[in-house]
Order: structure tokens, then sequence, then C-alpha cells
């Protein structure tokens, strides 16, 4: 297998890890009461395990994939810092950094998700030649 197909997996699966921290994040937003606290302290260590994966994929992606991951990455520290936020918050300040952070996650699934079309165009392109 060659290797822009290895980083074409890899983005796959950097988008998968972000879309299952989105659906955690939609599960927890659920829930009330103190449940809720322990989701959302999984949810900033699930973020940055998967920003640090994005992160380490970069280098190996072409321009515009590389851009897309880094808005990924801003977005999912983003996801830390909100959900940090909201487990120190109660009533309206938690169900907006609860929003803040379902928002944070959306976004980078789609940056994530837009880094892989512009990888697979690119492999693509190179394949017509």
């Amino acid at each position: 297998m060659s290797v822009n197909m290895n980083t074409s997996k890899d983005l796959a699966q950097i988008r998968a890890a972000a879309q299952q921290l989105h659906g955690a994040i939609s599960d927890a937003a659920a829930k009330r009461g103190g449940a809720i606290k322990a989701d959302l302290e999984a949810v900033g260590q699930k973020a940055k395990a998967v920003a640090e994966s994005a992160k380490a994929s970069i280098a190996a992606q072409n321009e515009a994939a590389q851009k897309r991951l880094k808005e990924a990455v801003a977005d999912l520290e983003a996801v830390q810092k909100h959900a940090a936020e909201a487990m120190k918050n109660s009533g309206q300040a938690f169900q907006a950094s609860i929003r803040e952070t379902l928002l944070d996650a959306r976004a980078s699934v789609q940056k994530v998700s837009e880094a892989l079309a512009a990888k697979r165009s690119a492999e693509s392109t190179k394949t017509r030649k």
C-alpha cells in the first residue's frame, strides 16, 4: 500500500473518531445531573486524543488538507475548552457551554471531512496523470 493511501486511511480514522466525539457530546447533552460531568471529562480527553492524531497527520498531507486539519485541531481544542467550562458551570451557562462544545465538535468533523476530500482529490489527480 502506498504512503498516500495510508494517509487517506489515517484521515478516515480521524474523521471517524471526530464523529464518535460528536456523538458522545450529543449523548452527554441529553443527560441530566452528575452523569453528564463524567461524560464531559471523557469528552475533553477524547477531543485531546483526536486533536493529537490530527496534528500528527498534518505533515503527511497536501496543502489543502493541511489547512483543513489545522482548522479541525483548533475546533477540537475549543471542544476541550468548552467541555471544561461546562463542568464548572450550571444553568444557562452550562447549556451555553454544551451548545458551544457540540458546535465545535460538528465543525471539527466537517473540517476533517474536507481534509479527506482534498486528499482524495489530490490522489485522484495523481492517478490520472
